[in-house]
Order: structure tokens, then sequence, then C-alpha cells
């Protein structure tokens, strides 16, 4: 299997905007602080953006206390899922800071490495998709080389990758893109290295 994997280069995608990623690389430089992205399943079409906007400002507020610093997050209100970025010595501080402001808690924190940001379009919806290969299955490397496949196709579906995240322990990747419907970003994905995600929403983006 993972072999398989290797070879076809393993998926892509993409998530943070250019000048979200070379923040987030000053911190990791100036802090060495690692980077995660944690998970909130809330109810399904109850979730609304501006509700996660005003938890977030609560995160903000006590962050610094707990070594912690949000960088961006992505609100999927269809599915009812909220998707946090930030640097952080570990996943401890992420969740007492979660606690402390709104008492809302991740099922999943993903410890995860990031590709080179492209420029968000701005004119076409965003939609973060996620692929799930099984703990060990998956390398940087080898989905930075997914990645280029997907980008060397993505005009074709009118799909702009914007960046992605791997958790290689875990064996998952998160991806960001602009497109003007699901089946565009799957089909640049199927023709690009035949890795089809797991699950795909269409998102809102908060800093």
């Amino acid at each position: 299997m993972k072999n398989s994997f290797s070879a076809l280069a393993i998926i892509l995608c993409g998530f943070v905007p250019l000048h979200v990623s070379a923040q987030a690389n000053k911190e990791f430089a100036a802090n060495e602080k690692k980077l995660y992205i944690d998970v909130h399943q809330l109810e399904p079409g109850k979730v609304k953006f501006k509700d996660v906007a005003a938890a977030h400002v609560k995160d903000l507020a006590v962050e610094g206390k707990n070594g912690v610093h949000f960088i961006n997050y992505w609100v999927d209100e269809k599915q009812g899922l909220v998707y946090c970025l930030s640097s952080a010595d570990d996943t401890g501080s992420i969740r007492k800071t979660h606690a402390e402001a709104h008492g809302l808690l991740p099922i999943n924190t993903y410890e995860v490495t990031q590709g080179i940001a492209a420029h968000l379009i701005g004119n076409k919806k965003l939609f973060l998709d996620i692929h799930q290969v099984g703990a060990g299955n998956v390398t940087a490397a080898a989905v930075a080389d997914a990645h280029k496949k997907d980008l060397a196709v993505q005009e074709k579906y009118g799909v702009n990758f914007i960046n992605y995240w791997v958790d290689e322990k875990a064996g998952v990747v998160m991806c960001l893109s602009e497109a003007k419907n699901v089946k565009s970003v799957i089909a640049t994905h199927k023709e690009a290295h035949g890795l089809i995600p797991v699950n795909i929403g269409k998102v809102k983006q908060g800093e």
C-alpha cells in the first residue's frame, strides 16, 4: 500500500493564502513552534460563520497565555465542520485555549507540514478536501510531487489550488482550493494522480 501511494506521488491539495504562509513560516522561525490543524464537528446545517468568528475572537483573547497562535480557520456550514490552523508547542496547549475561550473542543488535531501557498483569486468558491491514506502511507515529499501534478492540470477544470497540509503520522492530507464546484476539484485530482478525497466541502475562510 505504501509503495503504491508513493508511486502515484500521493495526494495533493490547497489551503492557506500566501501572506498567511509567510506569516506562519516567520512564526516558526522565531518561536520554533509546530503547526497544527484541529477539527471541530458541530451540528450539520446549524453552524453559522458569524458564530465561529465570535468564538475565534475569544480564542485570540486567551491564546497568548498558552503559547498558541491561531492563523486561519475554515467553516463548512453544511457539514458542521470547523478547521483551525495554529502554531503551538503541543496539542494540549490548543485544547486548553479552546476550553478556556468557549469550551468547544476538537474531535481531531493533526500536526502538519504545509506546501508553498498560492494567491487567492477571490472570484470562486473555496473548497476543503480531505484525503485519508492510512498511517505511515504518505510523506510530505510525495504529497509535494502530487500537488505539482494537480497544478499542471488545474487550469483545465477552472481550479486554483491554494495550499495543502499533510500529517504523515496520521496519513491525512487536507487541501484548500478555489473552484466553481466540487466536481471540478475531484476531476482535477482524478486526472492528476487518481487519488480521490474521502470528503470535500465548501468553506468560508476567517483570519
